[in-house]
């Protein structure tokens, strides 16, 4: 075995998002004013009476644990983006953690769902001024919480913007706070001067309508990633037609996934009459700045199954 160095051949496997340093620190604040004010509201909605209060109360405490999911998925990817054990690293990790927060707001609402029955047919008396009280408090704090968070869940990459899916799923779920506190402030309001109690339950459902879908949204954008998803078709289709313009190259297998929210590997077999060494053919997709790791296999055409090769190609 030859002792030189082969650190030239070896590609890094750390595709851990841009650092997003002030989000994750303005996400610990809004964990300590979330934690804060849920105990208020749990306290209250059940001192006062209060469905609407108190489904935002428990909605809030779903959200607490979503917030502790996002700060734990940040050190977890960083703490092990260059650990061996990931064979692609622990770019996925805050995709991750994202799709959890998505699981956390679906099962609020359906825990929302089933308490605004059951108060529909079994109302309770509310003591309005103490329960509006408290749910302006909430709505406030959640607009802080809103403001720490726009925008960063955001972050540049290289020339790129990209989604930080773990961060944007607690900005959701702060979003899904401020809904369910306006909707408990409209239902109280309600009650209390047009006698509309039926509403408080009511606008729980609402509110739990709109945070399903809200989750489902994002499960639809992170479940690709977790699940391999590939790139869009125009982008392969480029990345084809930049190999195959080139001599008389062909490629007989090709594959490309996400190894994190916004990095793709990728894995292609190119058969040629005179193949050149793999770097040539790295080199020919240079330009395509999404694919973070690439490795090629070329083979030599040969007489006897180049024909068949060709055919296989064209039928992908």
């Amino acid at each position: 075995m030859h002792q030189r160095s082969i650190e030239h051949w070896q590609q890094n496997h750390n595709f851990v998002s841009a650092n997003n340093q002030q989000g994750e620190t303005r996400t610990r604040y809004v964990l300590i004013l979330t934690a804060v004010t849920m105990l208020a509201e749990l306290i209250a909605g059940s001192m006062f009476g209060s469905m609407a209060l108190l489904a935002d109360g428990w909605h809030m405490a779903t959200h607490v644990a979503a917030f502790l999911i996002t700060l734990f998925a940040y050190h977890y990817a960083k703490k092990h983006s260059d650990n061996p054990a990931f064979s692609f690293g622990t770019g996925k990790v805050s995709v991750l953690g994202g799709f959890t927060s998505a699981i956390a707001l679906g099962v609020v609402a359906f825990l929302m769902v089933l308490e605004s029955v059951e108060r529909l047919f079994s109302p309770t008396e509310i003591q309005f001024n103490a329960a509006i009280l408290v749910a302006v408090l909430g709505l406030t704090v959640n607009l802080i919480c809103a403001l720490l968070l726009k925008d960063h869940h955001h972050h540049q990459d290289g020339a790129h913007q990209h989604h930080d899916h773990n961060l944007k799923a607690a900005y959701v779920h702060v979003l899904a706070d401020a809904l369910t506190s306006v909707l408990a402030i409209a239902a109280l309001l309600a009650a209390k001067f047009a006698g509309l109690n039926w509403l408080d339950p009511v606008m729980g459902i609402v509110g739990a309508v709109i945070i399903s879908v809200w989750a489902i949204g994002l499960v639809r954008e992170t479940s690709p990633i977790l699940l391999d998803g590939s790139i869009d078709s125009d982008y392969q289709k480029a990345i084809r037609q930049q190999i195959e313009q080139d001599a008389d190259n062909r490629i007989a297998d090709f594959h490309i996934w996400h190894v994190s929210a916004h990095h793709y590997a990728a894995i292609m077999t190119i058969i040629s009459d005179h193949p050149k060494p793999t770097a040539h053919y790295k080199n020919l997709l240079a330009d395509f700045d999404r694919l973070s790791h690439v490795t090629i296999e070329v083979h030599q055409c040969q007489e006897q199954n180049c024909h068949h090769k060709m055919e296989v190609t064209e039928d992908r």
